[in-house]
């Protein structure tokens, strides 16, 4: 007898084989048959004619540890369809570290991960994955954070990682990948973590190729003089190239600046490619992003953490420096006036405003404005970038989007920061994104592509067994949707808006949406 049956669909089994009509078979959490089941009897049929019956969509990239802990249903996630989140990503997150690192850590991050709570054990991966397993509505993967394992090695202070820091460093490094982790992360901006050289990077990433780990890299920014090249994705391909490690490059596309140029933006990764660098990307269907202003400040005002970039901002002639490097020095790497604020919890009438239109209400400067406000909020601060406002830039960043997933080592993530009252749209509607509006409109890649790009590419990239396939002995991670009508619904303007189309979603045979209703399950596991 099985537990559930799914009938009448059509299975895209995320192998890119094309969609075949039969029935799904579940017994606990695995797969047990895919066939005819007319007449099988079981404790709760699911009737999904008319609609696809496909592996449940795995994230490469997102920023949901906090929420979790706080919302462990995770509506933003289940119902894009995904079951599988991987955390630990940019370099940041909370284990391993000691009870005081991680309420330092919770400080720092706190405008882009929320406010979990204090009392809980992020001394060892270990206990980070104990806190997820089964408590929680999705399956999650972690990756061990450079700035984690950083900021537990050397404390949050700029120094080397001397010979005793460095064994220190691999020695967490190497436990928390005997726990579970499959791979090591960094971040471009996200302290302590830019505090790492190259090298020193290179040789952690010995450690994690000997370990049979993922390298996964959101190209550097900060502390550009400590990094081959300046840092970007040259640095990260020096680091594979140098160390033999598996490298994936986080949320790589074009964006407005770039549009239509994606043989430029590639030409540096296919070059390493052809050279023997083992490379693969993931990319969310968006022209912008997000993050917190806090990773703005210079380094020189993060030593010491956030207590003393506190100081710093209470200090007339520390904050008179930082409001200069923002306004002169970091200006050049990103554009001030194109900061929206997504979070300020201690004030919400904010959320939605842009910083121009806070400084303008101030009046005072851009610099001085957001130095204000990260004083006022205790750092706890997110913002989102606007999108393009030529819908021509849209089109082209959508088309973009297409043609880069097209390629056979590209994968799709969502980059979830669900914080705050207005967060970046992708996370509500990233998948489906490409799932419907962006397939229908381009026609660039078939239904079977995409969910492969969605399923068995992750799975079989971060080595997360009998995951990501319609197939027997498969744990039954599953989605099932209206190819037809699946589309997303979040906007910049309104980003806490669910898909439609998407209409069950199984984790681990358990089920999780019925019927677009949250069913309290919490069936995820820690995997692999």
């Amino acid at each position: 007898m099985f537990d559930v049956i799914i009938t009448g669909g059509t299975v895209v089994d995320g192998t890119e084989k094309k969609g075949f009509a039969a029935d799904v078979g579940i017994v606990g959490d695995r797969i047990e048959y895919i066939g005819d089941l007319s007449d099988t009897n079981t404790r709760r049929v699911i009737d999904a004619q008319g609609f696809t019956v496909a592996p449940g969509f795995i994230d490469t990239h997102t920023h949901s540890e906090g929420d979790l802990l706080v919302n462990p249903q995770h509506a933003c996630g289940l119902r894009q369809g995904i079951t599988t989140e991987f955390l630990g990503i940019d370099g940041m997150s909370y284990a391993p570290l000691s009870h005081e690192n991680y309420l330092t850590y919770r400080h720092w991050l706190k405008g882009l991960l929320g406010e979990p709570p204090t009392d809980v054990d992020m001394s060892s991966v270990t206990a980070f994955r104990a806190n997820y397993h089964k408590k929680v509505a999705i399956n999650t993967v972690y990756l061990v954070p450079n700035g984690t394992v950083r900021l537990e090695t050397a404390g949050f202070r700029d120094v080397p990682l001397t010979d005793s820091l460095m064994s220190n460093y691999k020695r967490l490094v190497r436990e928390g990948m005997e726990q579970g982790a499959v791979g090591f992360t960094t971040g471009s901006s996200y302290y302590p973590g830019p505090w790492t050289s190259t090298e020193e990077l290179i040789e952690i990433c010995e450690l994690v190729r000997d370990l049979g780990g993922v390298y996964m890299a959101e190209p550097r920014r900060a502390n550009p003089e400590r990094a081959y090249e300046g840092g970007g994705v040259l640095e990260a391909l020096e680091i594979a190239r140098r160390s033999g490690v598996k490298l994936h490059l986080a949320h790589f596309r074009t964006d407005p600046k770039t549009a239509g140029q994606v043989q430029l933006l590639m030409a540096e990764v296919d070059k390493a490619k052809a050279q023997g660098v083992d490379v693969t990307l993931d990319i969310y269907p968006y022209a912008s992003g997000s993050t917190i202003p806090v990773s703005f400040f210079p380094s020189w005002a993060q030593d010491g953490g956030p207590e003393e970039i506190i100081q710093h901002l209470k200090n007339a002639t520390s904050r008179a420096k930082i409001i200069e490097y923002l306004e002169i020095e970091f200006y050049y790497l990103r554009s001030l006036d194109e900061i929206v604020f997504s979070y300020v919890p201690g004030n919400t009438r904010l959320e939605g405003l842009s910083l121009p239109d806070y400084a303008k209400e101030l009046g005072v400067s851009l610099g001085d404005a957001l130095c204000r406000i990260m004083l006022e909020q205790d750092l706890s601060v997110g913002y989102t970038m606007p999108p393009p406002t030529s819908y021509g830039l849209w089109h082209q960043v959508s088309q973009d989007s297409m043609e880069l997933l097209a390629r056979d080592d590209y994968m799709v993530c969502s980059d979830i920061t669900p914080a705050g009252s207005m967060p970046h749209p992708r996370s509500y509607g990233a998948f489906p994104r490409f799932l419907g509006r962006l397939r229908r409109k381009f026609q660039t890649l078939s239904l079977e592509a995409i969910i492969h790009r969605m399923t068995d590419r992750p799975a079989q990239r971060f080595s997360l067994a009998k995951r990501g396939r319609i197939e027997k002995g498969f744990f039954a991670d599953i989605t099932i949707f209206d190819a037809n009508q699946v589309i997303d619904t979040a906007t910049y303007d309104d980003p806490k808006q669910y898909p439609i189309g998407i209409h069950y979603v199984l984790v681990n045979g358990e089920v999780a949406l019925d019927n677009e209703r949250l069913t309290g399950v919490m069936a995820g596991q820690a995997v692999p």
